[in-house]
């Protein structure tokens, strides 16, 4: 307990334009967060969107991807949850936490929430972007009337409560009592793995894995990110993998110049390892974790649509479904409907949601799904209310070691069973918002006048042009305009969006899917899908509206 008791004091401000959190919080270049009183604003925001009778003498997580800036924005956290009589904040040692292993820890200490630092695939470093999301009690984003309460307190604030004099050491794992006006504020700070790594243990039949590792050669890239320590203690100290399985797992708070999102542009390096080496699988995750790249011998790429649908058709192979069954799933409206088509082989109920990890929280807390998936390489389970990388690793190391075939092997004979749909994202990154407003604008337009139907580009005749809207089955909530969507005659599908989870310019996504029931194994997805690109592209005028000749990231 300190000895000198602390006093709260208060700070006149005013509001800051564009306080506004996307699919996963507030995220803006480092220069903005640290501009004076811009972070006290959003947490104050954040605090003042609780109702009272919740947040006295509650309890919060608090931890980060280990980012510049998240060591300064943790002790304004402190100060000001002190001040707004939060009665406890449990802290990740050194500030650490991955996403999946805060939601873990809000569900197990069964708490108010959470506070995320992160801006999780964006780049890090003093010109990099840093981010803030709010975590509700089921350990999942908060829902857009939570994010949106929020949002309305950032333009309305006056001022914000905080204790200047509060002193925490962020690297002593331990608990101090603080004496503050007649109440005590409680910090504590907890191993940043310990918890997460026993729910995976108790989810996958480790000695299982462990065994198949004896034979069997992988490797996982921690991008310099939050997961480092996670696969250390988890691929090598529980799974017995030598110590060379596991690269790039020191988390530095600018990734280590690395631009932390996995996929075949920004973890070229690995990907190219991963084609000159002997290694039968290997995994990439992001800054905070929660997203995962997978591989195969000789770099076989998994395509996220895919990998959610294979765990799904395989579920068996994991104890925590097996035991469990598995009651339902999943996707995201741009992920492609190759769950679907699992859904339908094995009898139960497929739900398609608006891109955000937060649509599936209220299906998962009633029961309705237990797995689900993004094709932005995000893939999870009701396990927690997060997507989680180190998890769909480990998922997709269970089914190898069940089958004892490559993934290359376990791949095409999905594609065999189910039929193929050919998928690709190509991504346009730093299109001015001007432009991203402009080409979305132009599409929606194009929906209210239905002046494509029946039209024919490259082949593909247009049957429904819509701007995706979903209605919450459980609360019934209404989420409007999240991605046109170009419906073709033979099935195909052309969407786009804007991306939410840009800190300045605009990210123009374009989707492109075709099935084909009995696929030919040797077809590439762009050969196959190239005329529908190009068709998309004409629709979309994208060229001539954003200047880009090709897009910066092709999935």
């Amino acid at each position: 307990m300190s000895t000198t008791a602390l006093k709260a004091s208060k700070v006149q401000t005013s509001p800051f334009e564009g306080q506004k959190p996307g699919t996963s919080g507030l995220r803006k270049p480092v220069d903005t967060f640290r501009t004076p009183k811009y972070t006290e604003n959003f947490v104050q925001s954040i605090l003042n969107a609780i109702p009272e009778t919740e947040l006295n003498g509650s309890t919060l997580i608090v931890g980060g991807d280990g980012r510049y800036f998240m060591s300064e924005a943790i002790r304004i956290i402190i100060q000001i949850a002190a001040a707004n009589k939060v009665g406890k904040l449990i802290i990740g040692e050194n500030g650490i936490l991955s996403t999946p292993a805060v939601s873990c820890l809000i569900r197990k200490n069964k708490v108010l929430g959470g506070i995320i630092l992160t801006a999780s695939h964006n780049p890090g470093g003093p010109e990099g972007d840093f981010g803030i999301k709010y975590n509700t009690s089921n350990g999942g984003p908060a829902p857009e009337k939570i994010t949106s309460a929020i949002f309305d307190e950032t333009t309305k604030i006056t001022e914000f409560c905080l204790v200047e004099n509060i002193d925490v050491d962020l690297s002593k794992v331990g608990c101090t009592k603080y004496d503050l006006d007649q109440r005590t504020f409680e910090v504590e700070i907890v191993d940043s793995v310990v918890d997460y790594v026993a729910f995976m243990k108790e989810i996958f039949n480790f000695p299982l894995l462990k065994s198949f590792l004896q034979s069997f050669k992988i490797v996982v890239n921690g991008m310099n990110g939050v997961t480092g320590p996670y696969l250390k203690a988890i691929v090598c100290d529980e799974l017995g993998a030598p110590k060379e399985s596991t690269i790039n797992c020191v988390p530095q708070v600018d990734f280590g110049g690395k631009h932390p999102d996995p996929n075949m542009t920004y973890a070229a390096d690995f990907v190219e390892l991963m084609q000159n080496s002997d290694f039968k699988f290997g995994a990439a995750f992001d800054g905070d974790g929660d997203r995962n790249m997978l591989l195969g011998e000789h770099a076989f790429f998994i395509n996220p649509s895919d990998s959610i649908a294979v765990i799904a058709a395989n579920a068996d192979s994991i104890p925590y479904f097996k035991s469990r069954g598995l009651k339902g799933v999943a996707r995201s409206m741009p992920t492609s409907q190759a769950l679907d088509r699992v859904a339908v082989g094995r009898g139960m109920e497929c739900f398609e949601v608006p891109t955000g990890w937060k649509f599936f929280g209220n299906l998962m807390d009633v029961g309705k799904v237990a797995l689900c998936g993004e094709e932005s390489f995000g893939t999870g389970s009701d396990h927690i209310r997060e997507k989680d990388g180190i998890w769909a690793f480990l998922a997709w190391l269970s089914i190898l070691a069940c089958t004892k075939k490559s993934v290359k092997d376990i791949i095409e004979q999905h594609w065999l069973t189910y039929g193929r749909n050919y998928y690709t994202r190509y991504d346009y990154e730093n299109v001015s918002a001007e432009s991203g407003k402009k080409l979305i604008q132009r599409l929606r337009d194009l929906v209210k006048n239905q002046t494509l139907i029946g039209k024919n580009f490259n082949g593909f005749v247009v049957k429904m042009m819509d701007d995706f809207q979903y209605t919450d089955t459980i609360d019934g909530s209404v989420s409007k305009e999240q991605g046109i969507r170009i419906m073709l005659e033979d099935g195909s599908r052309i969407v786009f969006r804007l991306s939410g989870t840009s800190s300045t310019d605009a990210t123009i996504r374009m989707y492109i899917e075709k099935y084909e029931p009995k696929p030919n194994l040797s077809k590439q997805a762009q050969d196959v899908l190239q005329c529908l690109v190009d068709a998309g592209l004409v629709i979309s005028n994208l060229k001539d509206i954003t200047g880009k000749e090709k897009p910066t990231v092709t999935t």
